[in-house]
């Protein structure tokens, strides 16, 4: 692991749908990383201008401030500039914490912000799959259908009267609807692990399921259909994992992709750096 002396330079990313998500976390995290180290702040508007940032970053350490899929974008993009290896990331997740949380970020802002600061570089395993994506913390096949954002929840406070989200992130852009993802049903698929055939076609599957490391192997647990008694689920471990069958969607980290009939993907061994709680 490598630590970083907080009088280190920064560059914070402050992604655009965190801004307009939850302003307080973000103005929280800059106050925090502003404090305790050289931090040069850049407000992108969109993918463009944020690509534009990461990659104009010289001797900053990046650090990315927004949800999963603002911390998949920059893996991706230093991930195809092919600088992963010289590059230690860091994230104060912001908006939906999940993904950050999985590999070991706290997901509050002040909790993250000192983690940047003084925390450490962890090396991580990494997906990558035959069209140059990556996968962080997991893929699952068939994707579990997108639940409906659920409505504000009351916070208690001293007094004891229930106080709701700021009416400013109330009257904030909502962000686009994603389109709709039909309910998983059974799946036939061919699952290669290291060329060997875990389940050909003539099986129905419920679900495939791939975590990426420790230690360059990948773990895959395929459920077959289940028909009266529940069947047991089918684990291996793998460097390289093929999938194919008819027009299947996956859920990778915090996004869906497909339909496609075949992928592949292979577990680059400690390809990715993220600064993480010291202890």
């Amino acid at each position: 692991m490598a630590t970083f002396a907080t009088s280190e330079q920064l560059l914070v990313i402050i992604d655009p749908a965190a801004r307009q998500r939850d302003g307080e976390s973000v103005r929280i995290a800059k106050d925090v990383l502003s404090a305790g180290a050289a931090a040069k702040v850049c407000l992108p508007d969109g993918p463009e201008e944020f690509a534009r940032a990461l990659g104009r970053r010289g001797s900053r350490r990046p650090v990315v401030v927004g949800d999963g899929h603002a911390l998949v974008r920059a893996v991706t993009l230093l991930h195809r500039a092919r600088e992963l290896a010289g590059c230690a990331l860091s994230v104060v997740p912001v908006g939906d914490t999940r993904l950050a949380e999985a590999l070991g970020v706290p997901g509050g802002a002040v909790a993250a912000a000192r983690a940047v600061l003084d925390g450490a570089e962890r090396r991580l395993d990494l997906l990558v799959d035959d069209s140059d994506g990556v996968v962080l913390s997991g893929l699952g096949i068939p994707p579990e259908p997108v639940r409906a954002a659920s409505a504000a929840e009351p916070v208690t406070v001293s007094s004891g009267r229930p106080w709701y989200r700021s009416l400013v992130r109330t009257l904030a852009p909502r962000p686009p609807r994603l389109p709709a993802i039909p309910a998983p049903g059974p799946s036939r698929l061919r699952v290669e692990v290291d060329g060997e055939t875990v389940v050909d076609l003539g099986q129905p599957v419920e679900a495939v399921s791939v975590t990426p490391g420790p230690g360059g192997l990948a773990r895959v647990e395929v459920r077959p259909l289940s028909v009266g008694a529940e069947a047991t689920p089918v684990r291996v471990s793998g460097r390289t994992i093929s999938v194919a069958g008819a027009d299947f969607r996956y859920r990778a980290d915090a996004g869906v992709s497909g339909p496609v009939r075949r992928r592949t993907w292979r577990v680059a061994e400690g390809a990715w750096g993220l600064v993480l709680p010291s202890a």
